[in-house]
């Protein structure tokens, strides 16, 4: 979860992600809202009412919104998931305090990737961001505060393409994506900063998605199924924000109680 939070209105100077998450729990349960934590399986759908299979049993709704999210995307490399943990990470704001005083990598050219390599700065004695192309996707104020950040540096037009260790991250082997040419740097962490795939396995065959598997809706957070809406990163959208993401889920909850009223005047 985001250490630092400073798009998000109502919060001057930035709040944490554990915090507004915090909050936004405590808000909804003091309106009543019951919250019961379990995996789940799949959705069936028929008409009318909707089955959600979960690992804590089945539950029977008239309608479902869906708001999964998704889950950091991975380089794909024979040691990652060994040294997953073990150097290899995908959240600063986690294990950004196991590494004081180390040098890490941030593989990753994005807001993401540089709020964090900016965060893992306050502990690391160096930090190395890793980007394919000459130029970073991140917004203009976090470029320029990771530029003013002598901590950071930055190895340009390059990409991973091995993570030496045994039982700890040692190196990362980079390939220069105009060269081809391989070089070695010493690490002794690598944050995985790269994007994200959708957690929307268990409605696949279910809902209409994209080819990335990102769940397909109407202006209404309506899916291809009556019923049915989605909410958040789990969706298909131009801009992944929090602020984006609570606009979706209003919009799907009136959307949802209109849907109910509709069957109710049937």
């Amino acid at each position: 979860m985001i250490d630092r939070v400073e798009n998000y209105p109502g919060f001057p100077g930035g709040c944490s992600g554990p915090e507004i998450a915090a909050r936004m729990e405590e808000h909804a349960r003091g309106l009543g809202l019951e919250i019961i934590s379990a995996d789940v399986v799949s959705l069936e759908v028929s008409d009318r009412e909707k089955i959600i299979h979960c690992s804590q049993g089945d539950f029977l709704s008239l309608t479902v919104i869906i708001a999964s999210g998704a889950t950091p995307r991975r380089l794909n490399l024979p040691n990652e998931a060994r040294l997953i943990g073990k150097g290899v990470s995908y959240c600063a704001t986690c294990d950004g305090a196991f590494f004081r005083d180390k040098k890490i990598a941030v593989v990753g050219g994005g807001d993401c990737a540089i709020q964090d390599a900016l965060f893992l700065s306050r502990f690391a004695s160096n930090v190395v961001v890793i980007h394919r192309r000459d130029t970073l996707r991140a917004c203009r104020l976090l470029q320029e505060r990771a530029f003013a950040q002598p901590k950071i540096t930055f190895e340009w037009n390059s990409k991973v393409s091995e993570i030496v260790g045994n039982e700890k991250v040692e190196a990362l082997v980079l390939q220069d994506a105009r060269t081809g040419e391989y070089r070695t740097i010493s690490v002794d962490g690598v944050f995985v900063l790269i994007g994200t795939d959708p957690n929307t396995q268990f409605v696949k065959g279910t809902v209409g998605t994209d080819s990335e598997g990102y769940i397909l809706t109407n202006e209404d957070m309506q899916t291809d199924m009556p019923g049915v809406f989605a909410a958040g990163d789990c969706r298909r959208k131009s801009v992944r924000q929090i602020i984006t993401a609570a606009s979706d889920g209003a919009i799907a909850a009136l959307s949802a109680e209109r849907y109910i009223q509709s069957l109710q005047t049937v």
